[in-house]
């Protein structure tokens, strides 16, 4: 269950601890400058029942000049504040971004299947800002309002007993209204975070997809999606605004009015001599600085609801543990390559239906099998349970006599290259995608990589293996994107080579001569394949058939044919 919204914002407190010495000065900052302010209006009250009254002007140029003084000391001490609190703040911000985005790293592909991109983007981009926004200004804010009320009614009552309580007491009925507007601010807070994540979503899609809504032209449906999900945010935002100009509408007229109320009554004090003319303007003076610290109640309170939303939906992420870990201290088995899956079972998070079911198979180190089977039959699942890429519900899978959920990840995923049939590629050069997995390879490996994935047309490009390729890699075609994602696998120098219909994006003659490429490269690799072209299937010492979330057949090529109806069909429809 969600954490409620205020206490998310206090349980992230942990991330201003390392700051708490900047904080602790910029406190100190702001006592001095609140200190500084109300002090002025002290002088003033010096200044006309002193040297005025008196006609002591010898006391005015002093009394002036401390005035100055009191007056630059505050703007210093302010600008100290205000770089302490950025520079604190934004580092803070920084680091839970970080945490945010390791987290995220941690968490399992089934995770981020469940989630709306956008949603993630909008928790660690417009969520941590509010964070930010609040701890580095309303937290101060609020510090500062209630340091000033308390301090100017304590001297009001000084200067005129009766009236600063009465000028105290008037404030009273702000602290129920705020209460009223917490309660209805903080709904409209969580639905525009959440709306707007939801357009973020929208747009993204958009981009990414922009082909295809051209190439439908459904451009105007993809307008309107986006125009009705912008819409509903506008009418919530409209929302917002209304409730914050009612609140600030009485925020605004409380205090105008107790200054009328002091006014009148401070009059009638003179009269009576029981307050001094100097004395009234102090008090006049010190009661607008209450003008300021009841107005800020209401950024306070708004930004406030808005952090601790945010808070809370980035608690979300926070809390979700990872269902995949890397167990410690176990050490990786000898780099052989013997793979053996034993009576392994999966099931998808509240799926009735397994999607494998007591799938036993077994590659000697070396040892190239191709896995191939209907649409939906489980291929590519089978695939994602070696790297750990999902865990098995029941039975294990086995590398060089260890349960691949015994051995550290880091470990595990550098013994198994994986290549699949949606490439994955990033905004980056080419260069940086094909060393992707292996950051210390050299000029020659990445030729060689290239090379055997049939993928030298990117030295032809703009400026060679430094052309950056753009977001996905969507400045190459589909098969040249298969190339470059082979290529990654290939220079990673696994011991297990898992490939998910690595050529299925390539034409005839191209898929030729990566097969005689791929040949010499699993020559020494055990290679667990999904492919469905007879001259992929070539490949295979063995081939396996995968029917019904099972393995219904196990073989070389020629005899399956014979002797696996089932088998037969899936090839004679790979060469129709």
């Amino acid at each position: 269950m969600a954490a409620r919204p205020v206490y998310a914002l206090w349980r992230l407190r942990g991330y201003l601890r390392p700051y708490r010495f900047q904080l602790t000065g910029m406190l100190l900052a702001a006592v001095g400058t609140t200190v500084a302010e109300i002090a002025v209006p002290l002088l003033s009250k010096s200044v006309i029942d002193g040297a005025i009254a008196h006609h002591h002007k010898s006391q005015l140029v002093p009394l002036g000049l401390a005035a100055i003084a009191l007056g630059i000391l505050a703007a210093t001490l302010s600008m100290i504040r205000r770089w302490v609190q950025g520079s604190a703040v934004a580092d803070m911000e920084k680091t839970i971004r970080d945490d945010l985005y390791a987290h995220l790293q941690r968490l399992e592909p089934g995770f981020h299947d469940q989630w709306q991109s956008g949603q993630l983007l909008s928790r660690a981009t417009t969520d941590l800002s509010a964070i930010r926004r609040f701890t580095g200004f309303g937290i101060v804010f609020l510090f500062i309002s209630i340091m000033t009320f308390i301090a100017v009614i304590a001297l009001l009552i000084r200067l005129n007993w009766w009236l600063g309580l009465l000028t105290g007491v008037a404030f009273a009925p702000v602290l129920v209204f705020c209460t009223r507007f917490e309660r209805r601010y903080k709904v409209l807070a969580r639905r525009v975070q959440d709306q707007q994540g939801d357009l973020a979503t929208i747009i993204e899609e958009a981009a990414v997809g922009v082909r295809v809504v051209k190439a439908l032209g459904r451009r105007r449906e993809s307008a309107g999606r986006h125009d009705a999900q912008a819409g509903r945010i506008s009418q919530t935002q409209v929302a917002k605004a209304r409730l914050l100009g009612q609140f600030w509408s009485v925020l605004d007229l409380v205090p105008n009015a107790v200054i009328g109320v002091i006014l009148v009554f401070g009059a009638i004090a003179v009269q009576h001599h029981s307050l001094t003319l100097g004395g009234l303007v102090a008090f006049i003076t010190l009661a607008l600085q209450l003008v300021w610290p009841v107005e800020a109640l209401g950024y306070i309170l708004a930004s406030g609801e808005e952090a601790a939303t945010a808070a809370q939906r980035v608690l979300e992420i926070f809390d979700t543990p990872p269902a995949i870990v890397s167990p410690p201290g176990v050490p990786v088995p000898a780099d052989r390559g013997s793979l053996r899956f034993e009576n392994v079972a999966f099931s998808y998070p509240g799926s009735s239906e397994p999607v494998l079911r007591d799938v036993s198979l077994e590659l000697s180190p070396g040892e190239t099998l191709v896995l191939t089977g209907a649409t939906g039959c489980g291929k590519t699942t089978l695939l994602q349970l070696v790297p750990r890429l999902a865990d098995v519900t029941a039975g294990r899978v086995v590398l060089d006599g260890a349960d691949v959920r015994d051995m550290p990840l880091p470990e595990l995923r550098s013994a198994v290259g994986c290549a699949f049939e949606e490439a994955t590629l990033f905004s980056a050069s080419v260069r940086e995608n094909v060393m992707f997995g292996a950051p210390d390879a050299t000029e020659d490996d990445i030729e060689a990589a290239l090379t055997a994935a049939q993928a030298r047309f990117a030295y032809d490009l703009p400026w060679g293996l430094d052309t950056r390729i753009g977001e996905q890699g969507m400045a190459l075609s589909g098969g040249q994107r298969q190339r470059v994602a082979l290529a990654r696998a290939i220079l990673s120098r696994p011991s297990v080579l898992v490939l998910d219909d690595p050529l299925s994006a390539l034409d005839v003659h191209t898929e030729e001569k990566v097969t005689r490429a791929l040949h010499g490269i699993l020559a020494g690799v055990t290679a667990l394949l999904v492919a469905h072209r007879p001259s992929t299937v070539a490949l295979a010492d063995r081939v396996a058939l995968l029917s019904g979330g099972t393995i219904a057949a196990v073989g070389d090529h020629h005899e399956l044919l014979r002797s696996e109806p089932e088998y037969a069909a899936l090839m004679s429809m790979a060469t129709s």
